[in-house]
């Protein structure tokens, strides 16, 4: 996979992923989508190891509010973001 196809699977990703936010967190993937594509490559892999933790932690937060609709959302895009990083090796699979 080229560089280039990584920034734009990864910020298409965490697009998906503000869409379905409501949070204050919303700003947060916003930000992050904004380093991926402006910022070096190099980057990346601590970029995408973020974006895991932000959709943990959105999920968590549906969670707490008992909004299931959210956390299903949320969940279906992380496990999509997480089987991603770790297909362009960007993130381990533990």
């Amino acid at each position: 996979m080229t560089q280039q196809y990584l920034v734009g699977e990864l910020s298409a990703r965490l697009e998906q992923l503000q869409s379905v936010t409501t949070s204050d967190t919303a700003l947060e993937v916003a930000c992050l989508r904004y380093q991926i594509e402006e910022g070096p490559l190099s980057g990346l892999v601590p970029a995408a190891r973020r974006a895991l933790m932000l959709a943990d932690g959105l999920c968590c937060e549906s969670l707490s509010r008992g909004d299931v609709v959210a956390f299903a959302s949320q969940a279906t895009l992380a496990g999509d973001l997480r089987l991603f990083g770790i297909s362009a090796q960007l993130v381990g699979d533990d």
